[in-house]
């Protein structure tokens, strides 16, 4: 059915599991990069100028039949982007920001293959109720999110209980917005291989 294979340039397994789960094959190709950006790069540009960057030392390695992903997602609060945070004071101060109050969550997107690039990025809120510190420990201390920008993962216990709603895309939140990436798959990379049964 697929007439491309992807190659995800990232070691996440949460991406992974999502391109999976479009039935597509998926094989991980990831050489490390210094994820660094130009200071006075709009902070909404950040993901998909990383996610170029990460591509850059997989570019010569893809074939005619393959299609290169590579992913970037920040959390942006109050004008300031929440990276990963580096230890359990890091993640509980996040939280603490994000409790009672509005993230937007972007994810830029690279596809590359020989014939054919495309970027893109996909935008969703996220509307967080205000948070006690008994939940914000509970959940650092259990779930250790320090893999995870904004210090949360919407997936997970936090999301149930702390999200009251969404405006966007679900899956952009846990880090690929699926539906947008099937439909520049579909529609500049001629990823499905219309099969025709022959009757008599």
């Amino acid at each position: 059915m697929f007439s491309k294979k992807i190659i995800l340039g990232s070691a996440s397994p949460r991406r992974k599991q999502l391109v999976e789960q479009l039935g597509i094959s998926c094989e991980i190709r990831k050489k490390e990069v210094e994820e660094v950006f130009p200071k006075e790069l709009s902070h909404y540009d950040v993901p998909e100028y990383l996610s170029k960057l990460k591509a850059e030392p997989l570019k010569a390695s893809i074939l005619e039949d393959e299609v290169l992903l590579t992913s970037d997602t920040v959390v942006i609060h109050n004008n300031q982007i929440l990276e990963k945070p580096k230890d359990y004071a890091d993640a509980v101060q996040m939280l603490e920001q994000l409790s009672d109050s509005i993230n937007e969550v972007v994810t830029g997107v690279y596809l590359f293959n020989p014939n054919h690039e495309k970027s893109f990025s996909v935008r969703t809120k996220v509307f967080f109720k205000k948070l006690t510190t008994e939940e914000i420990d509970y959940y650092v201390t259990k779930y250790q999110p320090y893999d995870k920008a904004g210090a949360y993962g919407i997936q997970e216990w936090i999301g149930m209980i702390g999200v009251e709603k969404i405006e966007g895309c679900f899956y952009n939140v846990m880090g690929l917005p699926v539906n947008e990436l099937w439909k520049v798959l579909n529609d500049e990379f001629a990823l499905i291989t219309t099969v025709r049964i022959n009757q008599k």
